[in-house]
């Protein structure tokens, strides 16, 4: 085989394999969702990353008054509640190293990522985005969810559970 019908075989395979992942990356995802956490969700067994925050883990605790309760599986029921076997519709353009979807959901017209950042489900995930930030200020001064108390940043916290 020559050179260039190997190169052009080698082209054509890897755009294949590659071809679902873009326009999977480009296309909304419209379906009704299941919460996988507070900050996670699948649709058409899509899963999908909300941009732009980051939430408590399912197993974190958080205190309010020295009282430990689990901040983040009351984050994912929050969502869950929000989202009740309702449509949501995800635009998204980036697919992390898990292979999820990175997007924005919305529940009709409703942002669900500011939505759960808005009501201290969530916090800003600077390191990726600032567009959440204004909603976490206001969740901070409401003292909502998560600020009702004490928390760690929920990046903190999975650090210190790999080391």
């Amino acid at each position: 085989m020559s050179t260039k019908v190997s190169h052009y075989l080698q082209f054509a395979l890897l755009s294949l394999i590659l071809l679902p992942t873009q326009s999977l990356a480009f296309d909304d995802i419209v379906g009704v969702a299941s919460v996988v956490d507070a900050d996670t969700v699948e649709v058409h067994n899509t899963r999908i990353r909300l941009h732009g925050i980051d939430s408590p883990e399912s197993n974190q605790l958080c205190t309010i008054k020295d009282k430990a309760y689990r901040c983040g599986q009351q984050a994912a029921l929050a969502l869950d509640k929000l989202v009740a076997n309702s449509t949501l519709r995800c635009k998204g353009s980036k697919v992390d190293r898990y292979k999820r979807l990175i997007a924005v959901c919305y529940l009709k017209d409703q942002d669900i990522n500011a939505w759960l950042v808005e009501n201290g489900w969530a916090i800003a995930y600077r390191q990726y985005s600032m567009d959440y930030v204004p909603q976490e200020d206001a969740a901070k001064s409401k003292r909502v969810g998560i600020w009702r108390g004490e928390f760690e940043a929920p990046w903190d916290f999975r650090k210190k559970r790999k080391s």
